[in-house]
């Protein structure tokens, strides 16, 4: 992905996380609501980056995970 990508991420991260606090800090009711419309049309624009997104790939499914190899499994009992 891109770095712009993860800008969105972590601003929509930022601003749940603020709503979560300010709700919490008993901040006034309108500060708390538009907050939150705030962070849920940044939710829906954080999908819709992420989605189209141009990122490729040159790994299949047959790579299987990077950082857990391929190999017989042992029988743990």
């Amino acid at each position: 992905m891109k770095d712009i990508v993860y800008f969105y991420i972590g601003l929509t991260t930022l601003v749940l996380v603020m709503v979560t606090i300010i709700a919490t800090m008993n901040f006034p009711f309108n500060w708390v609501f538009y907050t939150t419309v705030l962070g849920q049309a940044l939710v829906i624009f954080m999908v819709y980056k992420v989605l189209r997104d141009k990122y490729t790939t040159t790994k299949t499914f047959e790579d299987f995970y990077e950082d857990h190899p391929i190999r017989e499994q042992e029988h743990y009992r």
